[in-house]
């Protein structure tokens, strides 16, 4: 099933989480929304820099640190995920909080894990 997943933290560096997270998203026919800083692609995902608002996001997946986090809060509520994922590193309570008050799931784990057991 396609879960339409925004990724945010996106970064174009092979090197990064994100950047593969975003490829193995991809190969396993999940429509993909990028979020990062810098402009640039990651396969034929276009990295986006400006929060706009995107249609039937199914799922966040965080790749920022959670004093990063505090300028998306607003952001990520206001596309009403079903889950947000955080990714190890990102994990925040306040956030947590607030995305349970919004009855939006939560959930500690890997992103690239989730993908690569079938749990996604």
């Amino acid at each position: 099933m396609e879960k339409k997943t925004m990724v945010i933290g996106a970064s174009g560096n092979p090197q990064r989480y994100s950047y593969l997270a975003v490829q193995k998203l991809n190969a396993h026919q999940h429509p993909v929304v990028a979020l990062g800083n810098k402009p640039g692609s990651i396969g034929n995902t276009v990295i986006e820099t400006e929060k706009r608002l995107f249609d039937n996001i199914d799922t966040v997946t965080l790749y920022l640190n959670p004093l990063r986090q505090k300028d998306y809060y607003d952001y990520i509520l206001s596309l009403h995920p079903k889950r947000i994922i955080f990714n190890p590193g990102t994990e925040n309570d306040e956030l947590y909080d607030l995305a349970k008050e919004k009855g939006i799931a939560v959930q500690e784990a890997c992103t690239l894990v989730l993908l690569s057991t079938g749990q996604y």
